[in-house]
């Protein structure tokens, strides 16, 4: 017997993040461009969040099209055990030339959840090749997001994140508030000593906490962050996965706090928005601990993707764009756009806060009741819009031009205007 659904594709196709009885049916999408999605239905939207963060590019950018098809024809894949190819030897080097400090050593795989956790694993792996026991658990923040396999689910917010329901199946980790003045430095700071001989690093969203509520945080947190690491030897973690690749104005918030973390995280905008490609970024100091004559001290870890020559291919044509297009001025033009729009949201009823960073936008509602019909409304309106939890959030590609940036912004808050007018009438 077939299960009743309100979606028929639902009869074999299990969606994210879907409560699959009673989910509205999917949008069938035909074709996109640019920073438009055209549905089967002839309707087109401007993509406001770029595919989950992915298309920076916009859609179909003919560069990085043409280096995944002439890659294809070459070898669409081949294993890095044992064997290599120029455009993964050339991708890392690239990465390593980017990422700030001494970033150099690069560890390809296939998704972010799984980068983060080829970053823990490094970690506990550190003190174990150093002949230190006991180094099993990770500092995390409340707020924070970093994947949805096993280990990632242990670092996310534990009350108020998604995996609540996994709480029992999970590693036990240190979750502690993101420190944001000196009383709470200070008491992060005692947390680290506190469990100093079972610590084996702090892993954290540097500038911007996505998929827990899109909240920001100062530089100077960061940096607070270094500092008590660097006193205490500890790995330090950043999960770039969402903020890298130019989406806060700089091509990493690592560099635009000033800090350098000893691994960090890289997935999603890093090949365009065309092929799953992900990395973890080790600095010298947690490399060295694996370069040994022991075998045992090796990091025993390999997905069968990793490497892949077209997502390589997809992602170094993707760093030349960055090199001869203007996307930082772009993302500084939208984040202008943002500043200039934005503060209209203010006087909806149910908003609670209205704030932006490079090019991202967030309109944090009191309650977002009845969720479907707003995602509803964003189609029936013409912009693909995905709010989550409290938080309605633009995020659209860097290429969006100035007229679809005004649609965009000015066509979100009248559908929330009305929306919010139906549901939080009265205050």
């Amino acid at each position: 017997m077939k299960t009743a659904t309100r979606d028929p594709a639902a009869q074999h196709l299990w969606r994210p993040y879907t409560q699959m009885k009673s989910t509205p049916p999917a949008l069938p999408v035909v074709s996109a461009e640019g920073v438009r999605i055209k549905l089967a239905d002839g309707r087109e939207l401007i993509d406001g969040i770029s595919s989950w963060w992915t298309v920076c590019h916009g859609y179909r950018n003919p560069h990085i099209v043409e280096a995944v098809k002439a890659q294809l024809d070459l070898v669409p894949h081949i294993m890095l055990g044992g064997l290599t190819h120029d455009p993964a030897e050339r991708l890392a080097a690239r990465l390593a030339a980017l990422a700030p400090g001494d970033l150099n050593h690069v560890f390809f795989c296939e998704s972010g959840s799984v980068s983060v956790e080829i970053a823990m694993k490094m970690s506990i792996q550190f003190w174990i090749n150093q002949g230190v026991a006991g180094r099993t658990k990770f500092v995390a923040f409340r707020g924070g997001y970093h994947g949805d396999t096993l280990a990632t689910m242990s670092v996310c917010d534990p009350d108020e994140g998604m995996h609540a329901l996994f709480g029992g199946s999970l590693a036990h980790q240190i979750i502690a508030d993101l420190p944001v003045d000196a009383a709470s430095i200070a008491q992060f700071e005692a947390l680290l000593d506190a469990h100093a001989g079972q610590i084996a690093g702090v892993v954290t969203e540097p500038l911007v906490q996505g998929a827990g509520g899109m909240k920001f945080h100062a530089p100077e947190i960061l940096q607070a962050m270094r500092t008590a690491c660097d006193a205490r030897g500890l790995p330090l973690i950043f999960d770039e996965i969402m903020t890298g690749f130019g989406r806060l104005g700089t091509m990493f918030a690592a560099g635009k706090a000033g800090v350098t973390p000893d691994i960090m995280t890289v997935s999603k905008a890093l090949t365009g928005g065309t092929l799953p490609l992900a990395a973890a970024i080790a600095s010298k100091k947690i490399f060295n601990a694996f370069w040994s004559d022991d075998p045992a001290a090796a990091l025993m870890h390999g997905p069968t993707y990793m490497g892949n020559p077209a997502a390589c291919a997809a992602a170094n044509a993707s760093l030349d764009l960055f090199e001869r297009e203007p996307r930082l001025q772009q993302v500084a033009a939208i984040e202008a756009g943002f500043e200039r729009l934005l503060p209209a949201a203010r006087d909806i009823p149910g908003v609670v806060d209205v704030r932006w960073q490079g090019a991202i936008g967030v309109v944090e509602m009191q309650a977002l009741p009845e969720l479907d019909s707003l995602k509803a409304a964003f189609v029936e309106s013409g912009i693909w819009v995905r709010p989550f939890n409290n938080i309605i959030y633009l995020m659209p590609p860097f290429t969006i031009d100035a007229t679809d940036l005004e649609t965009l912004i000015n066509t979100a808050l009248a559908v929330t205007r009305r929306w919010a007018g139906q549901h939080f009438a009265g205050q």
